[in-house]
């Protein structure tokens, strides 16, 4: 029989020694832990049980060196301490995930209704898997480090990406991070600079309505190991080195990867749900609570983290060292991430230890750090937000911009403001680079084609009546409800599309696109498929002529802004004004104009906007009209030197609105059709940018 040594409390988790594996788990309120080792991860009960005494207690944490054993063995736990109010807490007929385990076995074999009541769960519970905590080799496949200025991101569910019926995947690598890889020669077409995953980090997809699977993942069983889903094969091993795979053919692509990833709740729910890792170990250290134990919720997932506490602050540090530095992620989109910011009894903090401990940590300081700025309980922080180099989701970019193409009134000013950087919500200055993250469409909410194609969400087949997803989503069907044979009513869907997509492209900030809008992938009107492992909820491989159209509109747009990035999203802002000294003679500004030259109408009744940008060497550079209105207007443009370029028209009939090179365009004015834009560009800033 193995040797039992006292071992150390560091590092966290399971970690391999010289003579077998060092285990450590924090449980500060037990009063006895028992270490469970089992020959497999189907096995129905264990083959040793280490009981720990105090000897093998430092502090909060619970310790011991186990010989013989390596990489490859499963194990849980079981604690022993009292109950807490509302009677939940330590629960020893629960065999419980470790935290820190950065691989999961037992998958074929667990249910999650056994790990409530008082019921042993011991035959069907997941287990942690020792592995290797190698470090990523950012020799062979260094990070890209793409400047904030030139970002452009790609929003995807890994086991969408390579489903649906044409996928160029391989079926048995369909649905995995492996099947990521075999899509990026697509992905790099596009031109986007980042991917950002849906959450990958272990999830319940039991954790779902009867009948139902969670699919989008934001129900974290654990934040270190990753989803067994994800996977090719069933080692559990296996998983980090194709982790590592992805990132590094991402890497040598010039591709970074996010990780969207879900610190705030997790798949315990509230204090009736299972017991499965977190609540049997701690459940006052992690989970903020009131005096009678009820947990409280602002995430809308029955709990809510208490980051603010050192030891969960420790776990949470650790999750996000062990995806940079072991796995070579480039960075984290937090989810309902504000929520990391509240204090006892959830108030919110203006400095929040955790965010001062990730921005002080120098091995985390060359991350992208993104967050949602808003949580479930009502706490909004965008220009205010208490984290010093992360940006957020710029929530009003997505609704203004929305409205303004729908033909609500009141559009222009905010359309002008969201043109602008968004100085309205960001203390009166523009947001600077990579304050503001900028998008249209999110995974959760409607599709780019869905959003002109239907005025209502269609949610039935989520289970829940329809009462799911947002009903505020700023969607117009131009007509018809969902499909339509219409030709007129599809072109003018087509055409809204473009504009919505160039709006996006032209506009400060840094650009999210969501996963198949470039070829207009529908999700049948559903806004929320969270739980939709299917057709909907995958990507669209068989694109039709204006789906390939748009696709190369797209392709074209984004090299576009990659072409005008110093112009379009620059690291100082433009000035409103021409320079009035002599130093300023570089300085850009931008002018605004309405159907005449310096005469915008802001009004609640004006559909429509132009502005440009100019300096003084060369006079007008670039000149955009957005016509909103559903008549065709005519702008009077400014006089350029050598003439304008016509470079997009989202009005023309024919053709896809982009064209590979641009046309020379020698009216004084530009008539635009109803619900158009239309972009010029000086002759000499085409040539300056190898247009």
């Amino acid at each position: 029989m193995s040797s039992i040594q006292l071992g150390h409390p560091w590092p966290l988790g399971a970690a391999l020694t010289a003579r077998g594996v060092n285990f450590s788990l924090v449980a500060p309120s037990a009063s006895r832990v028992e270490l469970l080792l089992f020959a497999r991860g189907s096995s129905p009960e264990p083959f040793r049980i280490i009981p720990l005494d105090l000897r093998h207690r430092s502090g909060d944490h619970w310790h011991v060196e186990v010989e013989g054993i390596g990489a490859g063995t499963c194990y849980g736990y079981r604690v022993y301490g009292p109950l807490h109010p509302g009677g939940h807490g330590f629960n020893p007929s629960k065999v419980l995930l470790d935290p820190c385990a950065r691989a999961i076995s037992g998958w074929d074999v667990y249910r999650r209704g056994d790990a409530i009541g008082a019921i042993p769960n011991t035959a069907a519970c997941l287990k942690g898997v020792v592995t290797e905590r190698d470090h990523f080799d950012f020799v062979a496949a260094p990070r890209p480090r793409h400047s904030w200025q030139t970002t452009v991101i790609y929003e995807l569910h890994v086991g969408g990406l390579s489903r649906g019926q044409g996928s160029p995947v391989a079926p048995e690598r369909q649905g995995s991070l492996l099947g990521v890889i075999d899509c990026l020669p697509y992905l790099r077409s596009l031109g986007v600079t980042a991917l950002e995953l849906l959450p990958v980090m272990a999830f319940d997809p039991q954790d779902a309505p009867h009948g139902r699977q969670n699919y989008w993942g934001y129900s974290p069983l654990s934040w270190m190991a990753p989803h067994q889903g994800y996977l090719v094969g069933d080692d559990p091993l296996a998983g980090r080195q194709q982790v590592r795979q992805l990132v590094t053919a991402c890497h040598q692509a010039g591709i970074e990867v996010l990780l969207d990833v879900v610190y705030n709740h997790t798949s315990e729910g509230n204090q009736a749900g299972p017991t499965l890792s977190w609540r049997g170990l701690a459940d006052r250290l992690y989970y903020h609570q009131n005096s009678r134990g009820d947990y409280l919720d602002v995430t809308g997932c029955g709990n809510t983290i208490a980051a603010n506490r050192p030891l969960a602050r420790r776990l949470l540090l650790e999750s996000m060292r062990c995806w940079a530095l072991e796995l070579g992620i480039d960075g984290f989109r937090f989810d309902l991430g504000i929520a990391l910011s509240r204090g006892e009894e959830l108030a919110p903090l203006d400095k929040p230890p955790l965010f001062e401990e990730i921005e002080a940590d120098p091995e985390l300081s060359d991350l992208k750090l993104v967050s949602e700025p808003w949580d479930c309980g009502g706490l909004y922080r965008l220009n205010d937000f208490p984290a010093r180099r992360m940006g957020t989701w710029n929530g009003r970019f997505r609704d203004d911009v929305r409205r303004f193409w729908k033909g609500d009134d009141n559009g222009s000013w905010l359309m002008a403001q969201r043109l602008s950087g968004s100085p309205d919500l960001y203390g009166g200055k523009p947001a600077t680079a990579g304050r503001s993250i900028t998008f249209i469409t999110a995974h959760d909410g409607f599709t780019l084609a869905d959003l002109v194609s239907y005025d209502r969400k269609h949610n039935l087949a989520n289970g829940e009546d329809n009462r799911d997803g947002d009903n505020h989503n700023n969607s117009w069907n131009h007509g018809v409800e969902g499909p339509c044979s219409d030709p007129d009513v599809n072109a003018l869907r087509n055409r809204q599309i473009r504009n919505l997509l160039t709006t996006l492209l032209l506009a400060p900030g840094v650009p999210m696109l969501l996963m198949g809008d470039e070829v207009r992938r529908s999700q049948g009107g559903n806004n929320n498929t969270w739980c939709q492992n299917n057709p909907l909820g995958w990507m669209h491989w068989r694109p039709d002529e204006d789906d390939r159209s748009l696709r190369r509109f797209v392709t074209r747009l984004v090299r576009l802004r990659r072409r005008l990035d110093g112009l379009l999203n620059p690291e100082i802002p433009h000035a409103d004004a021409p320079p009035s000294r002599p130093g300023e003679r570089d300085l850009i500004w931008r002018e605004w104009h309405g159907v005449k030259l310096l005469q915008p109408d802001w009004g609640s009744w004006s559909h429509s906007l132009a502005w440009s940008l100019h300096d003084l060497r060369h006079g007008p550079l670039l000149w955009c009209g957005m016509n909103a209105y559903y008549q065709p207007m005519t702008f009077q443009l400014p006089e350029a030197a050598g003439g304008w370029q016509l470079v997009i028209d989202t009005g023309q009939a024919e053709g896809d609105g982009l064209a590979e090179r641009p046309s020379a365009w020698g009216a004084s004015e530009a008539p635009l059709r109803g619900r158009s834009l239309m972009l010029l560009l000086s002759p000499h800033l085409i040539e300056a940018t190898g247009g």
